[in-house]
């Protein structure tokens, strides 16, 4: 994997550039504008380590220490996933997800990496990047989870401190959605495929316990 991205800053990103949406207007938006897309990529940045995934049995099993459990419903939703895979040749539009990984890995990432491994070999185009990537990026913060969909919009998704979805902030400035799209395309490419990093660092580990104040943060 790569140390560094080469010399390039992520681009600015000011609150007030864009429009405020609740959850909900974020979830229906999203679907309403991805429903549109046609022969135009998208791409996600997922930087904090710890999300709480209201909603998926799969993840309510890890947090209860169902290990096997949730394993077993992530594996459940490969049909699913290929269907996905399907519709995104059809629209010649497919979904790139950049993951940003620290060691040692939190609870959420050891499950949410077996979820993108099965994501992958469905046919989503995940790689994974380490903070050294983001150094020059990140000198006085963290950088926020983005969204660039078809490369007409650009969402930065909000979560609580503890990791809880609130919402996004909707940008759609053709200049600012471009730049953002590329500098997430360098990171893409800067990264190690999802696959040989998890053959590497996580098929091996045992299931996690909630020992870490890092786990719930």
């Amino acid at each position: 994997m790569p140390d560094r991205l080469p010399a390039q800053h992520a681009p600015e990103l000011r609150p007030e550039w864009g429009e405020i949406l609740t959850r909900d207007d974020y979830r229906r938006d999203f679907r309403e504008r991805d429903a549109l897309v046609r022969g135009r990529d998208s791409w996600k940045l997922e930087r904090r380590q710890h999300f709480e995934e209201q909603g998926s049995p799969s993840w309510e099993a890890a947090r209860r220490g169902d290990w096997d459990e949730a394993l077993r419903l992530l594996e459940g939703r490969r049909e699913a996933l290929r269907e996905i895979g399907r519709e995104d040749v059809e629209r010649q539009s497919f979904f790139h997800r950049i993951r940003v990984v620290e060691q040692p890995l939190t609870t959420y990432l050891q499950w949410e990496l077996h979820s993108l491994r099965i994501r992958a070999e469905c046919g989503e185009r995940i790689r994974i990047v380490g903070t050294a990537v983001l150094a020059d990026s990140e000198e006085f913060d963290q950088l926020p989870e983005i969204v660039v969909l078809g490369g007409r919009t650009l969402y930065q998704v909000r979560y609580s401190e503890k990791g809880i979805p609130a919402g996004a902030i909707r940008f759609t400035d053709p200049d600012l959605v471009r730049r953002w799209e590329g500098y997430l395309a360098d990171l893409h490419r800067a990264g190690e495929d999802v696959l040989a990093y998890f053959d590497r660092e996580v098929a091996h580990l045992l299931p996690p316990t909630w020992k870490s104040q890092r786990d719930v943060e």
